[in-house]
């Protein structure tokens, strides 16, 4: 039976804007993040989820906070599972900040290695794997229903490159933007992309 995902990126915080790397760092939302998650509600308000989920981590749950405030919706769980992945020793950092400080793992970084793990952080490819268990994981325990999830950039960079058929070590080349309307169906381990980066409605 296939499963319909809505997945939602958390809001705007101060280190994106920065274009610093915050992987598993809890960063909260700024005052624009606050209102792009508050911006979700109308598009959610009428439509029915058998469950709905998010990242633990701050910026993620303050986006489904807001965006569900008052409205009709099954409670929010974490889940641990739908965290952004560990950058090790570029958490913190800009682009920038991370050349000059560590040139060997931003070779790595740039190039998209599956393997290396920055050192003290976690391999694109095993995070890819926690991606497809977490989300799967749902997907088993809820067939055939709509769930709704909020997380983070890079969970929804491997969804989308899991139902278009593009390899993990290619660079992005489709927008994952804050505050979006996600929606994917998974069925018997395959993704299949519905719509993708529609902003929430005026």
């Amino acid at each position: 039976m296939k499963t319909l995902f809505c997945l939602i990126r958390h809001g705007e915080t101060d280190w994106n804007v920065a274009r610093r790397i915050q992987g598993q760092l809890d960063v909260d939302l700024n005052a624009t993040g606050e209102a792009q998650a508050r911006a979700l509600r109308p598009g959610l308000a009428g439509l029915d989820f058998a469950a709905a989920y998010s990242s633990d981590l701050r910026r993620a749950w303050r986006t489904a906070e807001l965006a569900t405030a008052g409205l009709d919706l099954p409670p929010i769980q974490p889940l641990s599972a739908l965290r952004e992945r560990h950058f090790g020793v570029f958490q913190g950092l800009t682009s920038a900040e991370a050349l000059a400080r560590h040139p060997g793992v931003h070779h790595h970084h740039r190039g998209r290695s599956l393997d290396y793990d920055y050192e003290t952080g976690e391999t694109l490819r095993a995070f890819a794997a926690r991606v497809q268990a977490g989300l799967g994981g749902l997907a088993v325990r809820h067939p055939g229903a709509r769930l709704l999830v909020f997380t983070h950039g890079g969970i929804l960079d491997t969804v989308y490159r899991a139902a278009t058929g593009r390899d993990l070590s290619g660079p992005r080349d489709f927008p994952v933007p804050n505050a979006a309307f996600n929606w994917v169906e998974y069925q018997g381990d395959r993704w299949t992309l519905g719509a993708w980066a529609r902003p929430a409605p005026d």
